[in-house]
């Protein structure tokens, strides 16, 4: 799933802290790197400084439906109060 201008990065990491299982995120080469890991998140937040504190595109997987659920929430509601 692609995901677009995410501003609050504290709680868009938030939510993927909660998730159970797994929730890649794909680099522009195919890389994946697993978000559940406290290291790909630093490396994805170097690019948040690159674009001025904000995410303009990602592409994820979740591999839990649940988890799916909540990151879908999360980018409609744009909080975490459901997680």
């Amino acid at each position: 799933m692609k995901v677009r201008n995410i501003q609050n990065i504290d709680a868009f990491f938030h939510v993927i802290d909660q998730c159970r299982g797994d929730v890649l995120l794909v680099t522009g080469e195919g890389d994946r790197l697993n978000l559940k890991s406290k290291l790909s998140q630093y490396v994805s937040l170097a690019k948040v400084f690159a674009t001025k504190g904000e995410i303009p595109e990602l592409e994820l997987i979740a591999k839990d439906e649940e988890d799916m659920a909540r990151l879908i929430d999360f980018m409609i509601r744009g909080d975490f109060s459901a997680a």
